[in-house]
C-alpha cells in the first residue's frame, strides 16, 4: 500500500511485509503464483488466520485453474479456520467478470468451511485495498480471541 505502482511488477517469489492498519499490525506474506512456486505455499500457512487470494478479473481462461488451486489450499489442516478473501483485481478494466461471474468462477458458495467475501479491487488506483484490509481485521475481531 502507497507504492509507486509503477515499480511494481509481479511476485517471483516471496515477499514478507508488515503493514499496521486500524491499530493491528498484519504480516503479510506474498507468495507468487507460478506454478514453480506453489509446492513452497504450505510452507507459510502457521497460525493464518486470512487468506487473501488475488483474481485477475480480466483472465477468464485461467478461472479454473484458479478455482482447483483454491479449493486444493482450503483443505489444508494448517488453513482450517482461516476466513478468505478474495480481491477480483483489474475490477476497473472495461469487461472485467463481475463479482457474480467470479463467485460462480471459483464455486464459492460450495465453500462452507470458511467465511469468506469477494472485494473488486484494482492495484493501479488502490480502490477498495483499504475497504479489504477493513474486512481482514473486522473479520478476525468477531472471530479471534485478541489481547
Amino acid at each position: 500500500m502507497n507504492e509507486d505502482v509503477n515499480s511494481v511488477s509481479p511476485t517471483l517469489g516471496f515477499i514478507i511485509k508488515t503493514i499496521e492498519y486500524d491499530g493491528y499490525k498484519l504480516n503479510i506474506w506474498d507468495v507468487g503464483g507460478q506454478k514453480t512456486l506453489r509446492t513452497y505455499w504450505k510452507n507459510y500457512f502457521e497460525k493464518t488466520d486470512t487468506l487473501i487470494w488475488v483474481v485477475d478479473a480480466t483472465d477468464r481462461e485461467r478461472i479454473d485453474d484458479c478455482r482447483q488451486e483454491l479449493k486444493e489450499l482450503l483443505v489444508q489442516e494448517r488453513l482450517m479456520g482461516a476466513s478468505l478473501l478474495v480481491f477480483k483485481n483489474k475490477s476497473d478494466v472495461p469487461g472485467s467478470m463481475t463479482d457474480d461471474q467470479v463467485r460462480q468462477g471459483l464455486r464459492l458458495d460450495s465453500i462452507k468451511s470458511h467465511t469468506w467475501t469477494i472485494k473488486a479491487c484494482s492495484a493501479m488506483t488502490g480502490m477498495n485495498l483499504q475497504e479489504g484490509l477493513e474486512w481482514v481485521v473486522q473479520d478476525a475481531k468477531a472471530r479471534l480471541f485478541l489481547y
